[in-house]
């Protein structure tokens, strides 16, 4: 017998599904991926979710997602899924190391998004320690700061401008001699006196002391010449990749991978299959938006299930 919801993703937007579809006593399976938690486990302080005046720890906070959900039932399955057939019902999910595909009416699709890094040694370590990818989510903690944006389109504008309402300089790095950025994002940028532009330039190491990190080596793109910076705190703002790989000619998608639902649903092309949070939302890209929109897809799939009873 079909499971009546499967979960692909446990970040905010799949917790929440999972609170919302087992209070409504449908059961849901939870597969909660390579991260369990999503992106939040890999940060520290989060200030900006609403309930907590203190703040709370992004791993806490996802754990206690993950108890709220299990208190009403729902089945957490700490494995990848490997394959998905959305072509015909009921719809079949693979989990990774199973030969036979689990069953299920509905499909929620919460596999979030990975911000796109430099790759260099100290990285994971420094994450949230003075390297952040998110300026909405950390600004605030580097008020009358230094700090750098790494980046050259629209979001490393819109980032480095939101930044200079904390930071007391901000630096913006980019490895060409112009920004690909539309035009009004740059001049907003360029116009702002605590910007200074340093163009030509990468990142070749992050620089740190006492596990955190206190500037970074930059290298010049023409002649190679190596100069260290002294930050407190470096913002990547080089794009983001949507883990949306598996879906791919099932589901509908835009240029960049995002999953496409009708305006103000979490409906996908396939009836029966939703998608929330940041795989679906290359805009906002917040646990509080996440949760949301993981709210949309189990009240949908809820009433999905209720009209084809």
């Amino acid at each position: 017998m079909a499971e009546k919801v499967i979960i692909v993703g446990s970040g905010p937007a799949g917790l929440t599904a999972a609170i919302y579809t087992a209070r409504a006593n449908l059961d849901p399976i939870c597969y909660t991926g390579m991260l369990p938690g999503g992106q939040l486990m890999t940060t520290t302080d989060v200030e900006n979710y609403p309930g907590f005046p203190e703040g709370r720890m992004g791993p806490q906070l996802m754990d206690d997602f993950r108890k709220q959900a299990e208190r009403f039932g729902a089945k957490m399955e700490d494995n990848l899924v490997e394959k998905v057939d959305l072509t015909q019902k009921p719809f079949k999910v693979w989990p990774a190391g199973s030969a036979d595909p689990v069953e299920a009416e509905t499909v929620i699709v919460s596999t979030g998004a990975e911000p796109k890094l430099l790759k260099l040694d100290k990285e994971a370590e420094l994450m949230g320690r003075g390297l952040s990818t998110c300026a909405t989510c950390d600004g605030a903690f580097f008020r009358d700061k230094v700090i750098a944006v790494v980046g050259g389109g629209d979001s490393a504008m819109e980032e480095a401008t939101f930044l200079t309402r904390f930071a007391s300089k901000v630096y913006l790095l980019h490895r060409r001699d112009e920004f690909r950025a539309s035009k009004i994002m740059q001049e907003r940028a360029l116009a702002n006196e605590k910007i200074e532009v340093i163009y030509n330039t990468t990142v070749s190491e992050y620089l740190s002391a006492d596990g955190k990190l206190t500037g970074a080596k930059l290298k010049d793109t023409v002649n190679g010449e190596e100069t260290d910076l002294e930050l407190d705190g470096l913002f990547l703002a080089i794009g983001h990749t949507p883990n949306t790989e598996l879906f791919k000619d099932q589901l509908d998608m835009d240029e960049n991978g995002y999953l496409l639902v009708k305006p103000g649903t979490s409906l996908t092309n396939i009836e029966g299959v939703f998608a929330c949070g940041d795989c679906q939302d290359h805009v906002y890209r917040q646990a509080i938006t996440a949760a949301g929109t993981g709210c949309m897809a189990a009240i949908d799939a809820e009433r999905w299930i209720a009209s084809n009873e």
